[in-house]
C-alpha cells in the first residue's frame, strides 16, 4: 500500500505552492515600488497599498467573523451529533457521511474572508475617497442630498450591502447544512421541521439577509436619479410619483419581515412570516412594472410636457453644472457685417495664423523629409503658439520618436543598450510654405537646426514619449547612439538623475526576471552605474501612478526657455453618478467631467509633475486630500511652461455636444427640441466626417487682441446654415473661459457643408481639380475653416497635390469663400485679395518666411518667374508628374501674355 502523506508534508507543500504562485507579483511589487522611488512618488505608492491593505483586512476579517460565529454557532447547538444525512421518507436507512464536517467552521470562513478580501482591496478608491469626500456645491432637487453623496457615499453602500449579503446567504446556507447532516433539520410527512436552536439561528439569518434588502432597495432607489428611464436622465414624474414611492414601500416590508422573522423563531408563527414574503412579492412586481406603466399611460402621456416640466428643469440644471457649462457666455452677432479691405488689415495677426496645413498631410511630409533614418517616427502633429521674433504665432510641432520595430538589426543590445531615444522635433508656423509647396520650418534637421532665435533647443533627446515601449538601460560600457551625422554617427551617455540603478547582482537578477530576459544579468555591460529607464510610454506612466484619472487623446511637446522638452498632458476627473445629468459617452458611461489635472513630462529624464487646473472641483479636492503632497496648483507651473497651456480637445468636443441641446434652457423649447444645434457634417456620411474642432489665434469680436482659442461652429438640426460658433479660451486669465457667438435666426449664414458644395461647383475650381486628379496625381482637398473676423465668417480650405508615386503632399491652393464670393490663388493672399481688392499684404507667401514682394511686377520680376515655372514644368516632366507639368505650363503661359501685354 502506498504511504500516505503527513500533514507536515502537505503543509509545506502548500507553503511551497503559494510561495511559487505569489513570487512574479511580489516581484512586481517590488519593481513598483523602486520605480515610485526613483520618481519620488511613494506617497502615492504607499497611500494606495495601504488602501489596499487596510480594505482587505476589513473586509476579510468581518467576512471570516461573521461566518465563523454562525457555523461556530450551529455546530455547538448540535454538539455529540452522529453526522447524518436523512434521505428517506418513512422507512429509508439513513446515509452516514464519512468525515469531518465540523472543520467547516474554519474552511469556509477562510475562502469567504479570502474572496471579500479580494472585493475590498479591488474597491479601495472607492472607500479612500469615502473617507476623504469633498461637497459639491449642488444638492438634488428630489431627495435634497449632496451630489457627493452620489459619487462617493452611495458606491461604498452598494460594496458593503453586496459582500454583507454575500456573507449572509453562504452563512446561512453553511448553517443550513450542518443542521440538515446532524439531524437538526429533518423531513416529516408534514413537511421540513426544525429544531428549536435551528429555527432560531436561521430565522435570525434571514431577518439580518432582509434588513440588508433593505439596504440595497435604499440605494437603489437613490440610484435612480442617475439612470435614464424614459425623456430625461434621472427621476422623472413617473419615477416620483410611482417608483419611488413603491421603493419605500418595500425597504418597510423588508424590515417588517426581519421583525416577524425574528418574531418567527420564538413564536413559530410561520404563516406571517410567509404572507409577509409573499407581500413583497407582489409589491416588487406591481411597484416595477405594473403601477408605473399606468401612471404613465394614463397620467403622464396625455399631458407629459405640463407633467415633466419640473423634471426636464432638474435636468437642464444639473446637466449644465455637471459639464460646467452653465456658466457659458452668450453674445449675439449679426453676421451681416460687411468685410472691407480695412477689416482684413486691421485682423492681419488672424489672418497670419489661418492653419494652411492639416494634420495628415503634415505629418506625411513630415515622415518624408524630416525622419531622417528609418528607426525615427513622427507619431503625431500637435499645435501650440509661441511668441517669435515678437509676433504671436501658431505653430505645428511633431516629435521625433525611435520606433524600436524599425531598428535595422534588431536583437538586445541594440534594442536595450544602444538605441534608447528619439531625438528633436520639427517646429513650424501654419501658414506658410516653400516654393516647392512644402512646410516652412523654424526648427529641423538633426541635430536641431532653428531659424528664429526664440526657439532653440539644447536638451534634444527623447527617452520618454508617445511610442517609447520597452525598457533601455543607460550608463553602459555599451556605445549609447545619440544621432546621425552624415555616414557617422555621435554617441552619448545619459546625463539624467531619473532612472532606477542596477547597482547589485540582486537587482540585476530581480530586473532580468522581471523583463524575462537572462542576457540581462549575463551581461558585462551593466555597471554600478546604469540605470534602467521603463514604463517610458507617457500614457503609461500616468496612469500607474494615477490610474483613476482619464487622460487626454492629445499629449503635445513644448520646448521650455531652457531648450528643454517637455509633454504636456491634460487629464480629467469623471463620474457617471451626478444625480439628474445627462449621460454620454461610450455605452453612456459619464455625466460629470472637469480637466482638473495638467501633467507635465520631462522628455529626457521622465519626471512628472501633476498641477491642479480646477480646485472649483470637489473629485479633484478629493484626490488631493487623499494623496496629499502629490499635486500643485497650476500657479506653481514654471511660467515657460504655463504659457503653452491650452484648453483640451477632448472635453471640448463633449461641451460642445451636449451644448448643442443643453443650450435650451425653456422646458418647452427644450422638449420639442425646437432650437437644437449639430456639429456640422462636412460629406455624405455624417458620422465620419463631422467637423472637429480646431485652434487657431484669432481676436475675437469686441476683444481688444489676439488670443489663442479653440473654436467649432454649430448648424441647426439637420439644416446646413450656420446658427452658432463655439470659442474656448486658453490665454493668461481668460484660460478655460467659453463663449458662444450666435446668428440671428432670420439671417441666412452659410454653413460649411453649403460652402463646400459651393466650391465644388465653381467652374474654375472644378475644372483645376479635374486637370490635377488625373492619372500620376492625387488632389487632397483640405480641412475647411470658419474664420470669424468682426462680426462676420470667411472660410478658407487649402488643396494639396500628391503624386501616386511619391508620398509627399504639396500646398498648390488656398480657396477662400466669402458670402457670395469664391477665389482660389496659390496663395492665401492673393486670394484675399481677388475677393477684397489688394489688401496691401505680401503679394507671395511661397518663400522662407513672408517677406515684400511688389504687387508691381517689372519685366525682370516676370522674366524670372518664368523660368522658374518652366524649370519646375522640365523637372515635373522627367519625374512623370504629368498632372504638376500642365499646371506649371500654364502658369508659363499666362506669365508670357503679361509679358506681352506689357510690352
Amino acid at each position: 500500500m502506498p504511504k500516505k502523506i503527513s500533514g507536515t508534508a502537505l503543509f509545506f507543500l502548500g507553503m511551497g505552492l503559494l510561495l511559487l504562485i505569489s513570487l512574479p507579483q511580489s516581484l512586481s511589487f517590488y519593481i513598483d515600488w523602486l520605480w515610485f522611488q526613483d520618481l519620488g512618488l511613494e506617497k502615492v505608492f504607499t497611500t494606495k497599498l495601504n488602501a489596499q491593505f487596510l480594505s482587505a483586512l476589513a473586509g476579510g476579517f468581518t467576512a471570516f467573523l461573521i461566518t465563523y460565529i454562525n457555523l461556530w454557532t450551529a455546530i455547538r447547538a448540535t454538539k455529540g451529533r452522529t453526522i447524518v444525512m436523512p434521505l428517506h421518507l418513512q422507512g429509508m436507512p439513513q446515509l452516514t457521511i464519512l468525515g469531518h464536517v465540523e472543520k467547516l467552521k474554519v474552511i469556509v470562513p477562510s475562502l469567504l474572508g479570502l474572496v471579500t478580501a479580494a472585493m475590498y482591496a479591488g474597491n479601495w478608491l472607492t472607500l479612500l475617497t469615502w473617507l476623504h469626500a469633498s461637497d459639491f456645491a449642488y444638492a438634488d432637487p428630489v431627495f435634497n442630498r449632496n451630489a457627493s453623496f452620489y459619487v462617493f457615499t452611495l458606491p461604498v453602500m452598494e460594496v458593503v450591502s453586496g459582500s454583507v449579503m454575500l456573507i449572509l446567504v453562504a452563512s446561512l446556507i453553511s448553517a443550513a447544512f450542518l443542521y440538515l447532516v446532524k439531524g437538526a433539520i429533518f423531513i416529516h410527512p408534514r413537511g421540513i421541521g426544525a429544531e428549536r436552536s435551528a429555527q432560531v439561528h436561521l430565522s435570525v439569518l434571514g431577518g439580518l439577509l432582509f434588513l440588508v434588502l433593505s439596504l440595497s432597495t435604499y440605494i437603489d432607489m437613490h440610484a435612480i436619479l442617475y439612470s435614464q428611464t424614459g425623456l430625461i436622465t434621472g427621476a422623472a414624474y413617473t419615477d416620483v410619483h410611482a417608483t419611488i414611492p413603491f421603493f419605500k414601500a418595500r425597504m418597510a416590508l423588508a424590515v417588517i419581515i426581519a421583525l416577524l422573522l425574528v418574531f418567527h423563531a420564538f413564536l413559530r408563527r410561520s404563516i406571517l412570516v410567509l404572507g409577509g414574503i409573499g407581500l413583497y412579492i407582489a409589491v416588487s412586481f406591481i411597484g416595477n412594472s405594473v403601477y408605473p406603466a399606468v401612471i404613465h399611460k394614463f397620467v403622464v402621456a396625455p399631458n407629459e410636457l405640463v407633467k415633466e416640466t419640473p423634471f426636464i428643469k432638474n435636468n437642464i440644471s444639473a446637466t449644465r453644472k455637471a459639464y460646467n457649462i452653465d456658466g457659458v457666455e452668450e453674445r449675439d452677432i449679426s453676421g451681416s457685417t460687411s468685410l472691407s479691405q480695412a477689416d482684413i488689415r486691421t485682423n492681419r495677426a488672424t489672418i497670419e495664423n489661418i492653419r494652411l496645413w492639416d494634420h495628415k498631410p503634415l505629418l506625411d511630409t513630415f515622415s518624408q523629409v524630416q525622419e531622417i533614418r528609418t528607426y525615427y517616427d513622427f507619431t503625431s502633429v500637435d499645435i501650440d503658439r509661441y511668441v517669435i521674433e515678437g509676433k504671436y504665432r501658431q505653430t505645428m510641432l511633431s516629435a521625433r520618436e525611435l520606433s524600436s520595430e524599425n531598428i535595422p538589426t534588431r536583437n538586445w543590445i541594440n534594442e536595450t543598450l544602444t538605441f534608447t531615444h528619439g531625438y528633436g522635433l520639427t517646429l513650424g508656423p501654419v501658414n506658410q510654405v516653400t516654393s516647392e509647396g512644402l512646410p516652412v520650418l523654424f526648427v529641423k534637421d538633426i541635430p536641431p537646426a532653428s531659424s528664429a532665435r526664440d526657439l532653440s533647443i539644447s536638451r534634444p533627446e527623447i527617452y520618454f514619449g508617445e511610442l517609447s515601449g520597452s525598457h533601455v538601460i543607460v550608463n553602459t560600457r555599451s556605445k549609447e547612439f545619440d544621432y546621425p551625422s552624415g555616414e557617422e554617427n555621435v554617441f552619448t551617455s545619459y546625463a539624467g538623475s531619473k532612472g532606477v540603478k542596477i547597482d547589485s547582482w540582486f537587482r540585476k537578477l530581480l530586473f532580468s526576471a522581471h523583463f524575462g530576459s537572462l542576457k540581462l544579468f549575463l551581461s558585462n555591460d551593466i555597471t554600478r552605474d546604469s540605470r534602467v529607464l521603463f514604463n517610458r510610454k507617457i500614457s503609461d506612466r500616468v496612469r500607474n501612478v494615477m490610474p483613476f484619472l482619464l487622460l487626454d487623446r492629445d499629449p503635445y511637446m513644448v520646448i521650455s526657455e531652457k531648450g528643454d522638452l517637455f509633454w504636456m498632458y491634460d487629464a480629467y476627473t469623471a463620474s457617471s453618478r451626478f444625480p439628474y445629468a445627462q449621460r454620454i459617452g461610450r455605452r453612456n458611461s459619464l455625466n460629470y467631467i472637469r480637466n482638473s489635472v495638467k501633467i507635465t513630462i520631462n522628455a529626457y529624464d521622465g519626471s512628472m509633475v501633476f498641477y491642479i487646473a480646477d480646485m472649483n472641483d470637489p473629485i479633484v479636492r478629493t484626490y488631493d486630500r487623499a494623496f496629499p503632497g502629490t499635486m500643485q496648483p497650476l500657479s506653481k507651473m514654471p511660467a515657460d511652461l504655463r504659457r503653452h497651456v491650452r484648453y483640451p480637445e477632448d472635453i471640448f468636443n463633449i461641451q460642445s455636444a451636449i451644448y448643442s441641446t443643453y443650450h435650451m434652457e425653456d422646458p418647452q423649447i427644450f422638449y420639442n427640441r425646437e432650437d437644437q444645434w449639430e456639429v456640422p457634417a462636412m460629406g455624405s456620411d455624417a458620422q465620419a466626417d463631422v467637423m472637429e474642432p480646431y485652434y487657431t489665434i484669432m481676436r475675437l469680436p469686441r476683444e481688444k487682441k489676439e488670443e489663442f482659442i479653440l473654436m467649432l461652429p454649430f448648424t441647426p438640426k439637420k439644416k446646413q446654415n450656420l446658427a452658432a460658433w463655439m470659442v474656448a479660451r486658453s490665454d493668461g486669465d481668460e484660460y478655460g473661459k467659453l463663449l458662444v457667438y450666435r446668428f440671428p435666426k432670420d439671417r441666412l449664414v452659410y454653413g460649411p457643408r453649403q460652402i463646400v458644395a459651393r466650391i465644388n461647383q465653381d467652374t474654375e475650381i472644378s475644372r483645376q481639380i479635374s486637370l490635377w486628379d488625373q492619372r500620376g496625381s492625387q488632389v487632397i482637398q483640405g480641412t475647411l475653416l470658419v474664420i470669424p473676423i468682426e462680426s462676420s465668417l470667411i472660410y478658407v480650405q487649402p488643396l494639396y497635390l500628391r503624386a501616386e508615386s511619391g508620398k509627399i503632399p504639396e500646398l498648390k491652393r488656398v480657396i477662400v469663400a466669402y458670402e457670395n464670393r469664391i477665389a482660389m490663388d496659390e496663395t492665401l493672399d492673393q486670394a484675399l485679395s481677388r475677393i477684397f481688392g489688394d489688401i496691401g499684404m505680401p503679394a507671395k507667401q511661397r518663400a522662407e518666411g513672408q517677406h515684400a514682394v511688389p504687387a508691381e511686377q517689372t519685366g525682370g520680376n516676370l522674366a524670372s518667374q518664368a523660368k522658374e515655372h518652366f524649370d519646375r514644368a522640365m523637372k515635373a516632366q522627367r519625374e512623370g508628374e504629368w498632372a504638376l507639368y500642365g499646371e506649371e505650363i500654364k502658369q508659363l503661359g499666362d506669365i508670357i501674355r503679361k509679358m506681352q501685354k506689357d510690352r
